[in-house]
């Protein structure tokens, strides 16, 4: 393998300091992530979400973000996925946004639902098409399939069945999760990692801002 020891970069974008965070962290998330889409980066709403089963083996995995407002931030999935599976024994999680270009990190974690059957059919049936399609296809996912060939005879199968213009029904298993932010952290990368953090925690109605350490 490659010597790996030397690979590195110094930060030197930008700073971050107290004055510039806004007391609420969802609007500072919205900043930022305003910003990452002027930039134009390669989805900015690409996340990663880290759980744990009850015998607390984590596990991480991308999603996309689907909507973030004062009721906490959200993704949809397969029920009886890993995540699924882990979210049900042990409803928490953390989620995970690295924007490299702009040498940013952002840390949410909290307590993790479902959300209403309502939400869920509204944006299932926004989703394109084929991805409906994929939806039922893609059941039981993270469970072994034979080859790409069965799932593809699965995927045409369904098309057979619902054709382009029908209403297809959103699988039960199928639904939103909604993290309910108790902790954020913003990072700017900074040189010779001297990096800004800064840590909000849920304090009564408000937040309490702390700066930590690189």
């Amino acid at each position: 393998m490659t010597d790996l020891t030397s690979m590195r970069i110094s930060y030197t974008r930008a700073e971050l300091r107290r004055r510039d965070l806004n007391a609420d962290p969802l609007a500072q998330f919205q900043t930022w992530f305003d910003e990452a889409l002027a930039a134009d980066l390669p989805e900015p709403y690409a996340m990663q979400v880290a759980t744990a089963n009850a015998a607390g083996r984590p596990s991480l995995r991308t999603v996309l973000l689907r909507g973030a407002t004062p009721e906490g931030l959200t993704f949809y999935t397969n029920f009886e996925s890993h995540k699924g599976l882990d979210l049900a024994a042990n409803p928490q999680a953390e989620f995970l946004f690295y924007w490299a270009e702009l040498e940013r990190q952002v840390r949410a974690f909290g307590s993790i639902a479902r959300v209403p059957d309502a939400e869920a059919d509204h944006y299932f049936h926004v989703r394109p098409f084929e991805s409906q399609l994929a939806a039922h296809a893609s059941d039981p996912q993270s469970a072994p399939i034979q080859n790409r060939e069965a799932l593809e005879a699965k995927f045409a199968a369904l098309h057979e069945r619902f054709p382009e213009g029908t209403t297809i029904p959103r699988p039960q298993f199928w639904g939103g999760y909604r993290l309910s932010v108790q902790e954020w952290e913003f990072w700017q990368g900074r040189p010779n990692r001297m990096h800004d953090r800064f840590r909000y925690t849920r304090d009564g109605a408000g937040w309490r801002l702390d700066r930590l350490m690189p």
